[in-house]
Order: structure tokens, then sequence, then C-alpha cells
């Protein structure tokens, strides 16, 4: 079935070659990042001192935690369908029949592969409203939002997510990450009384 995002993904994803295919596969990974998390752990840290910093953590792991595994039941939601039939569960772009042939996409699986939420955009943008409230600066608030913006971009690239997957993932990422934020602040209040 054809829907209304196609076209904008075919727009978004094109054959932009070797490196270009290489970037978007590292981008899209976790270890390019390890250098970020380590930075956000370090900011906190500095901000707040290391005994707070161990519930910023515990409470950034649930943020992200949680947001992959509310992706996971959207993506293989079996049982979801038959609560809720008007629920759009669709393949993956490079296994929708209608695009065969007229996308980019560096996998070819052998089964149908669901994708309807973005457990990337929705643990990255969990990640950036959990790190961008908690450090507070203008320059972090630019380098996580190029970095959301580029793991968003590499799973159209990479033919893994319709935009509107990535806007799902990025609404499940917000609520997450902004609730969860909120839970830290209060634990933070109590913890640091008891340091005081």
């Amino acid at each position: 079935m054809y829907t209304f995002d196609h076209d904008l993904f075919l727009w978004l994803n094109f054959d932009g070659g070797p490196i270009m295919d290489r970037a978007m596969t590292t981008i899209s990974g976790t270890a390019m990042w390890i250098p970020l998390y380590l930075l956000i752990i370090y900011l906190v840290w500095r901000k707040v001192g290391w005994q707070r910093t161990i519930g910023y953590v515990v409470c950034l792991a649930l943020a992200i935690g949680f947001s992959d595994i509310v992706c996971g039941i959207f993506k293989h939601s079996g049982p979801l369908k038959h609560l809720w039939p008007s629920f759009p569960v669709r393949p993956r772009p490079m296994c929708t029949e209608e695009l065969k042939g007229l996308i980019h996409t560096l996998e070819h699986p052998a089964r149908v592969v669901y994708g309807t939420v973005s457990a990337h955009a929705a643990t990255t943008v969990a990640l950036a409203w959990m790190s961008a409230l908690a450090i507070r600066r203008n320059w972090y608030n630019w380098l996580i939002g190029v970095s959301v913006l580029l793991i968003c971009y590499s799973r159209i690239y990479l033919a893994k997510h319709f935009p509107m997957d990535i806007l799902l993932g990025a609404i499940v990422g917000t609520v997450l990450g902004l609730s969860i934020f909120f839970l830290w602040k209060k634990f933070d209040k109590v913890i640091e009384k008891q340091i005081k």
C-alpha cells in the first residue's frame, strides 16, 4: 500500500556512492557515538558531581531503554495490530514492494522486516532531551541537534525507515526523554540534600 510519505522518502534516499554508504552506515551504528556519550557524562559530572551523575546515567539509560522497548512493541506488533487495527504497521522501505528498483539500499533481507516507529530516532531524541536539559549550553545544543539529524537521516538513506517512522520515533523519544528527565530532577534534589 502506497503511503503519503513515499515521495518524501524517494526525494531523500539516493545513491551517494561507496563513501556516502560507508559514512551513513557508520553514523547509523553505535561505536562512532561513544565519544559523545562520554562527553555527556563528563559535562554532567562537571556540573553536578559524581554522586548525582550516577543517578543521571541510570535515568539516561532508562530513557534510552524504554524508547527502544516502546519502538520494538510497535515494530513487532502482531498483538498490537489486533488491539488497534488501524495502526499503520508497515515494512521498512527496503522491504516495500512498490519501491523495489526505485530506492538505494545496502541490505536485501530475505524476509519482510517492519520499522513503523524508528528506535534510532526515539533513542537519540530521548538522549538529546535528557542531555540538553541537563547540560544547558548553546554549543552543546547545536552539537546534539546536528547529531540527531545525521542519525535520523542515515536511517532514511539506508532505506531502513520512512520519514513518518522517524517522526513517530522522535515523538516517542520526546515523551520519554522529557518524562524521565523530570523524574531525574526530582530524584536528584533528594540526592543533593543528602550530600549537603
